[in-house]
């Protein structure tokens, strides 16, 4: 794991050192070292904080939006798809601090860990410096989906996006293969897209439409990548 000494500066935040280590804390490494605290209580409030930020930010920025086309773009901003990708774009996972399971199964990649720990920070950010600096990591963080329409409307519908994509590119339709873990409380939903018969991408999530979401939208920048 990565010293989280560069992460304040990429976040644009000063944030308690002690607080910052309790949101990078997943839950598998506090039970591998004696049961100590782990960053969920802190994803629970940045989620409120997240999505309250959000949903001010888009009443204000579209004045012509109707609620229901408000309601679509918050929950494509808050996504754990969306979150995964704010994640990555400042290179979370290495700062992540995980158990050996986590760590040997490609934690430090996966969309839900990446997105709930975005959500703890911006949660330790609100208990450490107030309302307004938190909201304003908020809007710093998903401001690139917001810049990057392409991107933004795959953010919002991933799997029809992709379908669009493939179709364009004359590869057919996309299908998902999925397979789960876990406990019935507790399962873990894990996608392969194919399209061609090729598998393109993986994603994964807790539930089956949140796993194929996630594996939509990393087939979908794949494809944009490739070129036509």
């Amino acid at each position: 794991m990565a010293e989280p000494d560069g992460l304040p500066a990429q976040l644009g935040v000063d944030i308690d050192p002690e607080l910052l280590t309790l949101a990078l804390t997943h839950r598998s490494y506090a039970y591998e070292n004696g049961g100590i605290a782990h960053n969920e209580r802190l994803e629970f409030l940045g989620d409120s904080i997240l999505g309250q930020a959000v949903t001010v930010m888009l009443f204000r920025s579209y004045p012509d939006l109707d609620e229901g086309e408000l309601a679509k773009r918050r929950a494509a901003l808050v996504s754990s798809v969306a979150l995964a990708e704010v994640a990555r774009t400042i290179g979370l996972g290495r700062h992540l601090r995980l158990g050996r399971g986590e760590e040997l199964t490609g934690g430090r990649d996966k969309s839900s860990i990446l997105a709930d720990t975005v959500e703890a920070i911006i949660g330790a950010v609100y208990l450490d410096a107030g309302a307004d600096i938190a909201t304003d990591l908020v809007l710093r963080l998903i401001a690139p989906l917001l810049e990057d329409s392409s991107r933004f409307g795959a953010a919002m519908d991933p799997k029809t996006s992709l379908q669009e994509l493939a179709a364009r590119r004359g590869r057919g339709l996309p299908s998902y293969r999925v397979t789960d873990s876990g406990p019935d409380h507790s399962k873990r939903f894990h996608a392969t897209v194919l399209i061609g018969g090729e598998d393109i991408a993986a994603g994964e999530g807790t539930s089956k439409k949140q796993a194929e979401m996630a594996a939509a939208l990393e087939a979908w920048t794949i494809l944009q990548s490739r070129g036509r």
